[in-house]
Protein backbone atom coordinates (compact mmCIF):
# COMPACT_ATOMS: atom_id res chain seq x y z
CA UNK A 1 0.00 0.00 0.00
CA UNK A 2 1.63 3.17 -0.89
CA UNK A 3 1.37 6.08 1.16
CA UNK A 4 -1.03 9.41 0.55
CA UNK A 5 0.84 12.17 -0.73
CA UNK A 6 0.95 15.20 1.58
CA UNK A 7 -0.09 18.30 1.14
CA UNK A 8 2.87 20.05 -0.22
CA UNK A 9 3.07 17.05 -2.93
CA UNK A 10 -0.03 17.52 -4.15
CA UNK A 11 -0.48 20.97 -4.50
CA UNK A 12 3.14 20.81 -6.53
CA UNK A 13 1.27 19.92 -9.30
CA UNK A 14 -1.66 21.89 -9.27
CA UNK A 15 -2.27 24.93 -11.69
CA UNK A 16 -3.35 28.00 -10.07
CA UNK A 17 -5.56 30.51 -11.01
CA UNK A 18 -4.11 32.85 -14.18
CA UNK A 19 -1.32 30.36 -14.73
CA UNK A 20 -1.55 29.38 -18.62
CA UNK A 21 -3.16 26.27 -18.60
CA UNK A 22 -1.01 23.20 -19.23
CA UNK A 23 -1.02 22.46 -23.06
CA UNK A 24 -1.51 18.54 -23.85
CA UNK A 25 -2.30 16.28 -27.13
CA UNK A 26 -4.58 13.65 -26.33
CA UNK A 27 -6.89 10.94 -28.15
CA UNK A 28 -10.95 11.98 -27.16
CA UNK A 29 -13.87 10.41 -28.18
CA UNK A 30 -13.90 12.76 -31.55
CA UNK A 31 -10.25 12.10 -32.41
CA UNK A 32 -6.97 14.05 -31.57
CA UNK A 33 -7.12 17.23 -29.85
CA UNK A 34 -4.54 19.79 -28.92
CA UNK A 35 -5.71 22.37 -25.76
CA UNK A 36 -3.13 24.61 -27.97
CA UNK A 37 -5.93 23.78 -31.10
CA UNK A 38 -8.73 25.63 -28.83
CA UNK A 39 -7.22 29.45 -28.33
CA UNK A 40 -9.27 31.84 -29.03
CA UNK A 41 -12.43 29.75 -27.27
CA UNK A 42 -12.93 29.72 -23.46
CA UNK A 43 -12.68 25.75 -22.72
CA UNK A 44 -14.23 24.10 -19.57
CA UNK A 45 -12.38 21.31 -18.55
CA UNK A 46 -14.06 18.52 -16.91
CA UNK A 47 -12.21 15.74 -15.05
CA UNK A 48 -14.78 12.12 -13.66
CA UNK A 49 -13.84 9.55 -11.88
CA UNK A 50 -15.14 6.41 -14.44
CA UNK A 51 -17.25 5.85 -17.07
CA UNK A 52 -20.81 4.35 -16.61
CA UNK A 53 -20.72 5.53 -13.20
CA UNK A 54 -24.14 7.17 -11.61
CA UNK A 55 -22.90 10.99 -10.37
CA UNK A 56 -20.90 10.66 -13.82
CA UNK A 57 -23.42 9.86 -15.91
CA UNK A 58 -25.82 12.54 -14.18
CA UNK A 59 -23.51 15.59 -15.17
CA UNK A 60 -22.47 14.56 -18.46
CA UNK A 61 -26.47 14.46 -19.33
CA UNK A 62 -26.56 17.87 -17.87
CA UNK A 63 -23.37 18.76 -19.85
CA UNK A 64 -24.83 18.05 -22.70
CA UNK A 65 -28.49 19.36 -22.27
CA UNK A 66 -26.70 22.58 -21.38
CA UNK A 67 -24.11 22.18 -24.13
CA UNK A 68 -25.76 25.24 -26.51
CA UNK A 69 -25.59 27.37 -23.62
CA UNK A 70 -21.47 26.50 -23.21
CA UNK A 71 -21.38 27.47 -27.01
CA UNK A 72 -23.25 30.57 -26.97
CA UNK A 73 -20.41 31.62 -24.61
CA UNK A 74 -17.70 30.78 -26.89
CA UNK A 75 -16.58 27.65 -24.73
CA UNK A 76 -15.92 24.33 -25.40
CA UNK A 77 -16.90 21.91 -23.45
CA UNK A 78 -13.95 19.01 -23.09
CA UNK A 79 -14.45 15.80 -20.29
CA UNK A 80 -11.84 13.64 -19.18
CA UNK A 81 -10.93 10.46 -17.27
CA UNK A 82 -8.54 7.57 -17.38
CA UNK A 83 -10.86 5.74 -19.63
CA UNK A 84 -10.21 4.50 -22.94
CA UNK A 85 -11.53 5.88 -26.63
CA UNK A 86 -13.64 2.67 -27.35
CA UNK A 87 -14.99 3.20 -23.32
CA UNK A 88 -16.00 6.80 -24.09
CA UNK A 89 -18.12 6.23 -26.97
CA UNK A 90 -19.55 3.19 -25.84
CA UNK A 91 -20.94 5.25 -22.63
CA UNK A 92 -21.56 7.92 -24.98
CA UNK A 93 -24.02 5.78 -26.71
CA UNK A 94 -25.52 4.64 -23.90
CA UNK A 95 -26.27 7.91 -22.46
CA UNK A 96 -27.94 9.50 -25.81
CA UNK A 97 -29.87 6.18 -25.81
CA UNK A 98 -31.01 6.28 -22.25
CA UNK A 99 -31.59 9.96 -21.73
CA UNK A 100 -32.36 11.49 -25.22
CA UNK A 101 -28.91 13.88 -25.12
CA UNK A 102 -26.46 14.18 -27.99
CA UNK A 103 -22.96 14.51 -26.33
CA UNK A 104 -21.39 16.56 -28.71
CA UNK A 105 -18.01 17.62 -27.09
CA UNK A 106 -14.72 15.62 -26.94
CA UNK A 107 -14.07 13.11 -23.76
CA UNK A 108 -10.35 12.89 -23.25
CA UNK A 109 -9.32 9.27 -23.03
CA UNK A 110 -5.84 9.58 -20.33
CA UNK A 111 -4.93 5.94 -20.02
CA UNK A 112 -1.61 7.30 -19.66
CA UNK A 113 -2.58 9.72 -17.13
CA UNK A 114 -0.18 12.03 -18.60
CA UNK A 115 -3.41 15.03 -18.88
CA UNK A 116 -4.26 14.17 -15.03
CA UNK A 117 -1.33 14.87 -14.10
CA UNK A 118 -0.45 18.09 -15.55
CA UNK A 119 -3.86 19.26 -13.88
CA UNK A 120 -3.07 17.63 -10.66
CA UNK A 121 -6.24 15.33 -11.06
CA UNK A 122 -4.84 12.23 -9.42
CA UNK A 123 -5.02 12.56 -5.63
CA UNK A 124 -3.59 9.81 -4.18
CA UNK A 125 -5.51 9.89 -0.93
CA UNK A 126 -8.84 9.70 -2.93
CA UNK A 127 -7.19 7.14 -5.77
CA UNK A 128 -3.89 5.73 -6.83
CA UNK A 129 -5.57 5.71 -10.40
CA UNK A 130 -9.31 7.63 -11.03
CA UNK A 131 -9.12 10.84 -11.69
CA UNK A 132 -11.31 13.19 -8.70
CA UNK A 133 -13.91 15.39 -9.96
CA UNK A 134 -12.23 18.84 -11.20
CA UNK A 135 -13.19 22.11 -13.52
CA UNK A 136 -10.91 24.20 -15.35
CA UNK A 137 -12.61 27.16 -16.53
CA UNK A 138 -9.79 28.41 -19.02
CA UNK A 139 -9.86 31.55 -20.85
CA UNK A 140 -9.27 32.21 -24.88
CA UNK A 141 -5.87 32.97 -24.19
CA UNK A 142 -5.37 29.96 -22.36
CA UNK A 143 -5.09 31.26 -18.59
CA UNK A 144 -6.85 29.03 -16.09
CA UNK A 145 -9.21 31.62 -14.77
CA UNK A 146 -11.39 29.30 -12.09
CA UNK A 147 -10.50 26.15 -10.99
CA UNK A 148 -13.27 23.74 -8.64
CA UNK A 149 -12.53 20.54 -7.54
CA UNK A 150 -14.86 17.88 -5.77
CA UNK A 151 -14.65 14.26 -4.53
CA UNK A 152 -15.76 11.62 -6.59
CA UNK A 153 -18.85 10.89 -4.77
CA UNK A 154 -19.95 14.28 -4.65
CA UNK A 155 -21.55 15.67 -8.62
CA UNK A 156 -21.54 19.17 -9.85
CA UNK A 157 -23.83 21.96 -10.23
CA UNK A 158 -24.04 22.80 -13.87
CA UNK A 159 -25.67 25.97 -13.20
CA UNK A 160 -22.77 26.91 -10.76
CA UNK A 161 -20.21 26.21 -14.05
CA UNK A 162 -22.16 28.87 -16.11
CA UNK A 163 -22.49 31.44 -13.54
CA UNK A 164 -18.64 31.37 -12.98
CA UNK A 165 -18.08 31.53 -16.60
CA UNK A 166 -20.40 34.30 -16.87
CA UNK A 167 -19.22 35.81 -14.21
CA UNK A 168 -15.56 36.02 -15.76
CA UNK A 169 -16.51 37.05 -19.23
CA UNK A 170 -18.27 39.72 -17.71
CA UNK A 171 -15.33 41.03 -15.50
CA UNK A 172 -13.30 40.93 -19.16
CA UNK A 173 -15.81 42.94 -20.75
CA UNK A 174 -15.64 45.34 -18.24
CA UNK A 175 -12.10 45.56 -17.04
Amino acid sequence: MSTPATAEQSSASLPRINDPAPDFEAKTSQGPLKLSDLKGKWVVLFSHPADFTPVCTTEFVEFARRSDEFKQRNAQLVGLSIDSVTAHIAWIRNMEQHFGVKIDFPVIADLDTKVAQKYGLIHPAASETATVRAVFIIDDKQKIRALVYYPMTCGRNIDEIVRALDALQTADENA
